[in-house]
C-alpha cells in the first residue's frame, strides 16, 4: 500500500470522527429555544455597560514577565541535567558560555523593564517627596 493513501485515510478519519460527534450530537441534543439562551451571555446574565474597558498595562506586563522567565526556568532545567556530561565532553566554557550568555540577556531585560517601570506597582512616599533644593 501507498504510504500517500495511508495519510489520505489518516487524514480523511482525523476529519470524520468530529464532524460525525457533532452531527449525532445536535442530532439527539435536547432544544430548549429560550429568550435568555439567546442572550449575549448564556449564563442569562444581562450584559450592563460598555464592552471595552481599560486594564491597567501592569497586569500585561507582569504577566509578559512571568512567561519570560518561566520559559528561562524551563530552558534552565535541562541543561542542568546534561551540564555535567557537557563538561565532560566539550569542557568548562564551552558547557557554561551558552547559559551564561542566555542569562546574560534576561538579565539585561530585566534591568530594562525595571528601569521602565515594569516591576514597580507601589511608589515609596520617601522617592515621592521632593527635594528641598529643587523650589
Amino acid at each position: 500500500m501507498n504510504s500517500w493513501i495511508a495519510i489520505g485515510m489518516l487524514a480523511l478519519v482525523g476529519v470524520l470522527i468530529p464532524v460525525g460527534m457533532m452531527a449525532v450530537s445536535a442530532l439527539i441534543r435536547p432544544s430548549v429555544p429560550e429568550q435568555g439562551k439567546r442572550a449575549t451571555y448564556e449564563s442569562g446574565e444581562i450584559p450592563t455597560g460598555d464592552a471595552r474597558i481599560r486594564f491597567n498595562i501592569q497586569y500585561y506586563m507582569v504577566a509578559l514577565l512571568f512567561l519570560v522567565f518561566d520559559i528561562e526556568t524551563v530552558l534552565i532545567f535541562p541543561w542542568t541535567v546534561i551540564y555535567t556530561d557537557a563538561v565532560e565532553s566539550a569542557g568548562l566554557m564551552a558547557a557554561l558560555a551558552p547559559m551564561l550568555v542566555f542569562i546574560g540577556v534576561l538579565v539585561v531585560g530585566l534591568a530594562w523593564a525595571w528601569r521602565n517601570g515594569a516591576v514597580r506597582w507601589v511608589r515609596n512616599p520617601r522617592h515621592e517627596r521632593r527635594n528641598p533644593h529643587e523650589q
